[in-house]
């Protein structure tokens, strides 16, 4: 076994030892949760039974409080109105039928296309709310009765509204608390029963019961065009047990998601809805739908089915967050003494978007980047300088398949003449290639490893600038690159750009475009000129492939370009120095030879 092939095992042992210590570090296998998970069942059923009394005692307050009131006499004089509950952190509207909510803005959060709040329940509908209620299954038509609304004082720190609602045979009340400081409110739906009441059970399209299904927003904000944005998306989220599923959306969706779930939603790029029901054994199943309703727009909406209710009163508890996906504010319900509501043991951190299994090297780099931020308070400050800090990291290994790639283009002649020596011998042609490789010292798998592990950063690197919600609205340079989660913009035209679909004049993605051009022929000049880099092949790499991508790359957010760009530009910089340094070899072989030649 050669010098080469051992570097390269040991290497790659190291790589698999580092990766191991990492995971184990930063991201330790889910531990079994049975005994914090019985305290929390504990607390639950507790805080249940104390919530159902006082919810019971509010629902007397409402006006149905009389069993034989005729509930058609009792509607008649009601209209529709709305009803809007602020806190520091959101402000949402009300309308009594259905008691939904027909507007909730997260007042701290910019839309930056409106100047106002972000807007997360979108593409609201006379025959869509969020957090409506269908009685049955998630294909049936919301409830879109007119129910009595009752708005509470404040106390103990929380912004009170319920609605109620007397049917036949029971009373159905829908009550939300809000707090100060939270992105988290709570919900009761509370299902009273009269004398006649035996159960809220009805069949659904899938086979099972159901008493009913709650709804998510129709879409979460704020607004994007798919066509446009092509880095935005909205997904269906379902978290379980310490393990996450996410599925991206398309358009013209209905589907039953049929797995186990303790909480589910759906997470936008930058936001997400997250509903946590106190007891996840009352729901059924889950769907998910992004059926088309209003104009062009698709929904992306996660209908929660509940199954069937027998007892003649029932309180279901959920905890619904409705906020930025980002990890300090996901957090902070691990832990009861950091939030609001006092719930601990909730990973709502897994909704996010990670690099899979990459997640650990996309972590580090992010801890590096918010590092350099502390000092440097400027995201796009920090994303140079962590990708200064990532090739110079990578250089050693940008020399050693600089190296590999040189040796390969040495030996091609030689490899050429066994190839057509022993083309009817594929056995004796790979013995000799062999041979060849240890004659000269070249391992080629040696090179395997600095391109698997540039790959891996880069990857990383992507997800994490793609991601990291506090690039939303973060500027870099004012009036050129003013949000570094969208493309940077020097004038807006009243027209389109033909091939790019965007009306703004951007320089990021022309300056990407020449650094790629450059990157090219530099590396050309660094090779040994051969037919294959005169090819139409060569050509279309060098030149084709990077105006393509300048297309494709146009809208992309400046964040992520950026890192691209200076990555190019850094890359531009060590393959100059790699060039002058394989010229300097060369020229002091020449010379060696020279020498060796007069001396003969």
């Amino acid at each position: 076994m050669d010098k080469n092939t051992i570097t390269a095992g040991v290497l790659i042992f190291l790589v698999l030892i580092g990766y191991t210590i990492v995971q184990a570090k930063f991201f330790p296998p889910p531990q079994p949760q049975q005994v914090e998970q019985t305290q929390i069942d504990e607390k639950s059923v507790e805080e249940n039974s104390s919530q159902t009394a006082q919810v019971s005692e509010e629902i007397n307050s409402i006006v149905y409080t009389n069993s034989s009131e005729d509930s058609a006499s009792a509607n008649e004089n009601l209209v529709e109105q709305k009803y809007t509950i602020t806190t520091d952190k959101i402000k949402v509207v009300f309308t009594n039928r259905g008691g939904d909510i027909v507007s909730y803005e997260l007042l701290d959060h910019k839309d930056t296309k409106t100047g106002t709040g972000v807007e997360m329940a979108d593409n609201i509908s006379a025959s869509n709310r969020a957090f409506s209620l269908a009685f049955g299954g998630a294909e049936n038509s919301i409830v879109n009765d007119l129910f009595d609304a009752k708005e509470f004082p404040e106390a103990n720190g929380e912004k009170k509204i319920a609605f109620a609602k007397k049917f036949s045979d029971f009373t159905l009340v829908k009550q939300y608390t809000f707090k100060n400081g939270e992105y988290m409110f709570r919900m009761n739906v509370v299902i009273d029963g009269g004398e006649n009441f035996s159960a809220l059970n009805f069949p659904t399209a899938n086979g099972m019961n159901a008493s009913y299904t709650l709804r998510t927003s129709p879409q979460v904000g704020p607004a994007f065009d798919p066509k446009i944005d092509r880095y935005e998306s909205r997904s269906f989220l379902a978290l379980n047990e310490g393990k996450s599923k996410n599925i991206r959306l398309g358009t013209g969706q209905f589907k039953d998601y049929n797995k186990e779930f303790e909480i589910a939603g759906i997470g936008g790029k930058y936001f997400c809805e997250l509903v946590i029901p106190l007891k996840n054994s009352i729901l059924e199943n889950a769907y998910y739908s992004t059926e088309i309703e209003i104009g062009n727009s698709s929904n992306a909406q996660a209908r929660l089915v509940r199954k069937p209710i027998t007892e003649k009163q029932t309180n279901d508890i959920y905890y619904v967050y409705v906020g930025p996906r980002a990890e300090k504010d996901l957090r902070v319900y691990s832990n009861a003494e950091n939030n609001g509501w006092n719930l601990s043991g909730y990973r709502l951190t897994d909704a996010m978007d990670s690099g899979g299994f990459l997640g650990w090297l996309e972590t580090i780099l992010k801890w590096i980047l918010e590092l350099v931020y502390k000092i440097v308070p400027n995201w796009g400050v920090s994303i140079i300088i962590l990708t200064l800090i990532l090739r110079v990291a990578l250089f050693p290994l940008s020399i050693k398949a600089s190296v590999g790639t040189t040796k390969m283009q040495e030996l091609q002649p030689k490899m050429q003449a066994i190839q057509a020596k022993y083309k009817d011998n594929p056995q004796k042609m790979q013995a000799e290639t062999a041979k060849l490789y240890q004659e000269v010292g070249y391992n080629p798998m040696s090179g395997c490893l600095p391109m698997i592990l540039q790959m891996m950063c880069l990857f990383a690197m992507y997800n994490l600038f793609n991601n990291y919600f506090e690039f939303r609205g973060a500027s870099f340079i004012k009036g050129w690159i003013d949000d570094l989660s969208a493309g940077d913009s020097i004038y807006v035209l009243n027209f389109n750009l033909p091939l790019l679909r965007s009306n703004h004049i951007r320089i990021l993605p022309v300056i990407y475009l020449v650094s790629q051009l450059l990157y090219g022929k530099i590396t050309q000049v660094g090779g040994t000129a051969t037919a294959a880099q005169n090819s139409t092949q060569m050509k279309f790499m060098t030149y084709g492939l990077p105006i393509l991508f300048f297309f494709i790359l146009y809208n992309t957010p400046s964040g992520l370009i950026l890192f691209w760009t200076m990555s190019n530009i850094l890359q531009m910089i060590q393959q100059v120095i790699i060039n002058k340094s394989k010229a300097k070899e060369k020229n002091s072989a020449a010379q060696k030879n020279v020498v060796k030649m007069k001396k003969r």
